[in-house]
């Protein structure tokens, strides 16, 4: 399918994974990932564009800065490792981002937060009103004081909120990166016969089959977590396109029109 019409997107949600901004080895924060993808989308604001960031990543920084290895085991060590991982983080985000003289905020959003008309009215005034400013708004569920994404495993490492803040935002494209190119009839790091799908004009049961759950140790989210986003993204009349996060600059490439990863047509 020709692409040249995502060189007309305006306003695009990105997201990014706990996997794509941490080394897998570590766990660590991949401080060179982060300051090109700091780069790449100032880089598409001053084209005129208005880029909405939802980043995971604050339970895996806030596990290595209190020493724990593996996965936290107790709900309650879960939100303290998002407290003070979320902080890092942000402080990480802003030291990049100023760097290229782009200014960010914080927003952390709830499952309730969408399902509350107040709450969710007062969110997309806050939204409109910081794109208009020109700032990157970069938003993380908040697992503090929420147990919706740390218990529910179908939330999927923000997948899910990022087409949610899709339609929040009315934005006109969502980009999942991802650590795999994007869908394939298998997996691809297990059957060297599995074919990429380049194109998706219909979600079913089948698609659904194709896909295979998180593998890392870091994230949560796996290919049927992005599959349900991009259901809720084309249903809402949005385009999502799952791409490889090893290289951020993909992101540039999806809006130049090129062919890269997976495009889900709304």
């Amino acid at each position: 399918m020709n692409r040249d019409f995502l060189k007309d997107k305006r306003r695009i949600v990105v997201k990014i994974g706990t996997s794509t901004i941490t080394h897998v080895d570590t766990g660590h924060l991949n401080l060179i990932k982060m300051e090109k993808l700091a780069r790449v989308l100032t880089d598409i604001k001053n084209q005129n564009k208005e880029i909405v960031l939802v980043s995971s990543g604050a339970i895996g920084a806030g596990r290595k800065a209190l020493g724990i290895m593996g996965k936290p085991g107790r709900l309650s060590q879960k939100q303290a490792c998002a407290a003070v991982g979320q902080a890092r983080l942000m402080m990480i985000y802003q030291k990049l981002f100023s760097e290229y003289n782009q200014t960010i905020a914080q927003i952390l959003i709830t499952k309730r937060t969408m399902i509350n008309e107040i709450s969710r009215h007062n969110a997309e005034n806050t939204f409109r009103e910081l794109l208009n400013m020109g700032v990157i708004p970069i938003v993380n569920e908040n697992d503090t004081v929420s147990t919706d994404q740390i218990l529910d495993e179908n939330f999927g490492d923000n997948d899910t909120l990022s087409a949610t803040v899709a339609e929040m935002v009315q934005a006109d494209l969502l980009i999942l990166l991802s650590d795999i190119d994007g869908l394939y009839t298998d997996d691809p790091r297990n059957n060297e016969k599995a074919e990429f799908i380049d194109c998706v004009e219909k979600i079913d049961e089948k698609l659904y089959a194709m896909a295979k759950g998180a593998d890392t140790t870091f994230g949560t989210g796996g290919m049927a977590t992005k599959i349900a986003a991009a259901e809720i993204a084309n249903a809402i009349g949005v385009d999502m396109v799952i791409a490889n996060g090893d290289d951020v600059v993909n992101i540039s490439r999806i809006l130049e029109g090129k062919e890269v990863g997976t495009l889900f047509k709304a």
